[in-house]
């Protein structure tokens, strides 16, 4: 049952939806409607859609798969089998088809702006209310029979013009919370929409206050002769379904009704209707402070952007595409990275301009910068820190960095030739940064005084080194790794034999 109600709505997000949506507007304009599909063809060609017969039988026929039209058998007097056959699928709007389609139409054509609370039919529930109970006190008292047609009359007021204010109310609120969320509400709007607030909900809530009261003491009042009354309801003509299906019947003829309407203004049954009010009240003003203090401090990010957005818009409509491509990278920071300068100093000297983000420390953003906004400096000026800890930390790093290195240059020294060679990463980063200033030098080979190596690279068969994390392949290079011994005045010989390195295991 709940999937076939929910494709009562599929004709208004369908593909062809003008054409499903002139086509109910057809069936629900008058009561009992039966049309066929060449009479819908017809009457819409006069509204100016045109639709072809087959094209307008079958979209009745997908309406009533729908549920939104139900098939209408009628004779018909036709000269031809042709027509016979059109004409005999005839359709009418079904109950819920007709219900959905009237409340899709009343919100297709509502506006976007606020909806007047119906205020004053606070005082009309009151009054009825009264009618109610004098009603039962002169059939109380002078042994008359109720008079249950001026009481279903006053019954079907009173919750009538519930029901259109508490709907009234919702859209109300509902427009509020939409216009308190906008970050861009500024300038005359805000002042609009100061008076708006300060004035309307006031006189809702002085109503609400006034009529509440009375409402919730008189629908006590009713709800005791509750029985009485409904018995009275009773007696009236009322609809009843050949098949034996629940009727839908008018509110107020059930206990559970009054039940509803004398809780939702009585405060001691929890959460009332007029206690909601007053908080939805208290809510909107209090918002409306907030954007006042946002508006007013000038030293947080408070202004509104709105006036250089829709400058920046019309920048975009008026500019041909390459200017609108310069635009959106000046607006937005879309240019490529490009480091310009060097920034304020790091915590740690080996991170530079050329450090990816990646591996670099965070910066870090104060908590009103990053939570709130707010650019003000507060509190007093730091002391300047101790670098001692820093310095020995760094120190520390790069004394540990230093002894990796020597060993990574002990592990390619012992490999000596190196195609075949299985090493380290640590090893094969090493071998990457001399082959790098080997090939920046131009020459057959290099030698790094600080890691006591000597790379020898000349042209020959690929050189592969494998680790554990992959291969690398050098082509056609032929590497061969030595150490580099140091002469006594403290520069590489080359003459001297190799001495011998060991890796401690």
């Amino acid at each position: 049952m709940d999937g076939a109600r929910r494709d009562l709505f599929r004709y208004l997000t369908a593909e062809e939806s003008a054409d499903y949506l002139a086509i109910m507007d057809m069936f629900s304009a008058t009561l009992l409607t039966d049309l066929s599909a060449g009479e819908v063809a017809g009457q819409l060609a006069e509204r100016g859609v045109n639709l072809s017969r087959d094209t307008a039988e079958a979209r009745c026929r997908q309406l009533a798969a729908w549920g939104n039209l139900v098939p209408s058998i009628r004779d018909a007097r036709v000269a031809t089998v042709a027509e016979y056959i059109r004409s005999r699928s005839r359709y009418q709007v079904s109950k819920l088809g007709g219900r959905v389609h009237r409340q899709a139409v009343e919100i297709l054509h509502a506006s976007d702006g606020a909806r007047e609370v119906a205020r004053e039919l606070l005082g009309q529930i009151v009054q009825s209310l009264d009618r109610i109970l004098a009603l039962l006190d002169r059939g109380h008292t002078g042994g008359d029979a109720l008079d249950a047609e001026v009481l279903a009359g006053e019954v079907t007021t009173v919750f009538s013009n519930q029901r259109l204010f508490t709907d009234s109310v919702r859209d109300f609120y509902a427009y509020l919370a939409g216009v308190l969320s906008r970050y861009d509400l500024a300038g005359e709007e805000y002042a609009q929409f100061k008076e708006l607030l300060l004035v309307y909900i006031d006189l809702i809530t002085a109503d609400v206050n006034r009529h509440a009261p009375a409402v919730a003491h008189r629908a006590g009042l009713v709800l005791v002769q509750a029985d009485r009354v409904l018995h009275a309801l009773a007696t009236l003509p009322g609809l009843t379904s050949p098949d034996g299906m629940q009727v839908e019947r008018a509110q107020g003829r059930t206990r559970t009704d009054w039940e509803e309407l004398a809780a939702w203004y009585d405060a001691s049954q929890g959460a009332s209707g007029p206690e909601q009010l007053r908080g939805a009240a208290g809510q909107a003003l209090g918002q409306l402070i907030t954007n006042a203090k946002r508006l007013l401090d000038s030293s947080g990010t408070g202004f509104s952007r709105r006036a250089d957005f829709l400058r920046l818009a019309r920048w975009f409509s008026a500019a041909d595409d390459e200017q609108a491509h310069r635009l959106y990278d000046a607006a937005f920071g879309a240019y490529p990275a490009r480091h310009l300068l060097f920034g304020p100093d790091e915590p740690d000297p080996r991170i530079g301009p050329t450090t990816s983000w990646w591996h670099a420390e965070s910066v870090p953003i104060p908590v009103s910068l990053r939570e709130r906004g707010d650019r003000t400096m507060r509190g007093r000026t730091s002391r300047v820190p101790d670098p001692t800890a820093d310095r020995l930390r760094l120190t520390a790093e790069a004394e540990r960095e230093a002894e990796q290195r020597q060993a990574a240059a002990a592990e390619l020294a012992l490999a000596g030739a190196l195609h075949g060679a299985a090493i380290s990463p640590a090893a094969r980063d090493l071998l990457l940064d001399l082959v790098g200033a080997l090939l920046a030098q131009q020459g057959e080979q290099v030698t790094d005084h600080d890691a006591g190596l000597r790379l020898r690279a000349v042209p020959g068969p690929d050189t592969v080194v494998s680790s554990p994390d992959g291969t690398t392949t050098f082509v056609r290079l032929t590497l061969t790794v030595s150490a580099a011994t140091m002469s006594a005045n403290g520069s590489a010989d080359e003459n001297w034999p190799e001495t011998e390195w060991s890796v401690a295991r």
